[in-house]
């Protein structure tokens, strides 16, 4: 009789913390439909600043690029020049509309020298379009946080931090007459656009992945993953760019998308509802944090029922670009992740990637998930698992 009530009562308790579970995560639910609304108007202002921003860039420029995933695109204050990192080709591409050759040099020059100096925090700051974007009003959910002050490209380019004397030479190397092309401005009448192009060094990737080897150590412990795979996924989704940018929209260096990856990976941290604004995910510790922690979500949570850790992992990755839900249809042509996972687990590892490869629903993720894989052993080979 003892042992009987013994285990009723084990019962009654486990059935209580499943239900208590269950409540806070409905409530959890509720809350993140509840503030769609208001994110999707703050989203709207957003992209009006956006758009119009680039509205007033075409005054200037037939081509009024902005910042995308893998390049980081920064215009003057009266937007005549512009500066484009491209950190996927390699590549830094400084333009400047000016009517005379001494006038563009000079202007390149000045450009250039802070380019390769500046910080993370000071190109959040001295940013025309971020100083815009700051003054809309965020909603009251929103965490915020300041800018880390994380270097670019200096250590690209330098062995140690450079004086003034160091960045003169550089800047006087890189940009000569014989390197300055120029094509007739068809905006603005009698002016001329002048351009330049610095190569980034051809090991420019694997350094600045260094820049985030802490951070990136730090979360691959406490979440239980490999540091190869967030290194890969990192790679793969910004190329280390610090302010990447995705229509989505999704920022930073694990292309954090704030009203889902960023809600379910902060409240997973801090059991606190909030969303992540862009200023928070531009900050380097809290995007790897974030990232790192949403990467545990799909593999221990959400798709916690595929049995092989491979196969699992495979789902993983495939979900961080496209969702748990999608990765289900590749294998039953609905979204139910319980289902799929019942075909999953009567497959192998090779099975389930080249199902993946065929089936999920669009090309990008199938692109993504062959270029995480392929990259997780290159970051295995420099930075160990």
């Amino acid at each position: 009789m003892r042992l009987l009530l013994g285990s009723l009562l084990t019962a009654s308790i486990l059935l209580a913390q499943t239900n208590d579970y269950r409540s806070q995560m409905e409530d959890f639910y509720h809350y993140k439909q509840q503030q769609y609304i208001t994110f999707e108007q703050y989203k709207k202002e957003l992209h009006q600043a956006f758009n119009q921003y680039k509205k007033e860039l075409g005054a200037y420029w037939s081509d009024p690029k902005l910042s995308t995933k893998k390049e980081w695109v920064q215009y003057s204050k009266d937007k005549k020049t512009r500066s484009d990192v491209d950190f996927d080709k390699n590549k830094i591409t400084i333009q400047t509309i000016a009517k005379t050759p001494q006038e563009a040099k000079k202007k390149l020059k000045k450009t250039l020298a802070k380019i390769v100096t500046i910080d993370t925090k000071n190109a959040f700051k001295s940013d025309p379009l971020e100083q815009r974007i700051a003054k809309i009003q965020k909603p009251k959910e929103l965490v915020d946080a300041q800018m880390d002050a994380k270097p670019i490209l200096a250590p690209i380019f330098f062995q140690k931090p450079p004086t003034k004397k160091t960045v003169q030479h550089f800047v006087n190397t890189h940009i000569t007459p014989k390197k300055i092309t120029k094509k007739r401005s068809t905006k603005i009448h009698g002016a001329f656009i002048y351009k330049v192009e610095v190569p980034l060094p051809k090991n420019a990737t694997y350094k600045r992945s260094k820049f985030y080897e802490n951070e990136v150590r730090t979360n691959a412990k406490r979440q239980k993953l490999p540091v190869d795979l967030i290194f890969a996924i990192m790679h793969t989704e910004s190329c280390f760019n610090p302010k990447a940018t995705s229509p989505i929209p999704a920022y930073g260096l694990m292309q954090i998308v704030p009203r889902t990856a960023g809600v379910d990976s902060y409240y997973y941290l801090y059991k606190v509802k909030k969303r992540p604004s862009r200023t928070y995910l531009y900050n380097a510790k809290n995007n790897v944090r974030l990232g790192s922690a949403y990467i545990h979500l799909l593999y221990y949570s959400y798709l916690r029922h595929i049995k092989d850790p491979l196969s699992r992992l495979y789902c993983a990755i495939a979900a961080y670009n496209t969702g748990a839900g999608n990765v289900a249809w590749a294998f039953t042509h609905r979204y139910n992740v319980k289902q799929a996972t019942k075909i999953i687990n009567n497959l192998s590892p090779q099975e389930v990637y080249n199902r993946l490869l065929r089936d999920l629903r669009y090309d990008e993720p199938k692109h993504y998930l062959r270029n995480v894989t392929k990259r997780m052993h290159i970051y295995h080979k420099i930075y160990g698992s």
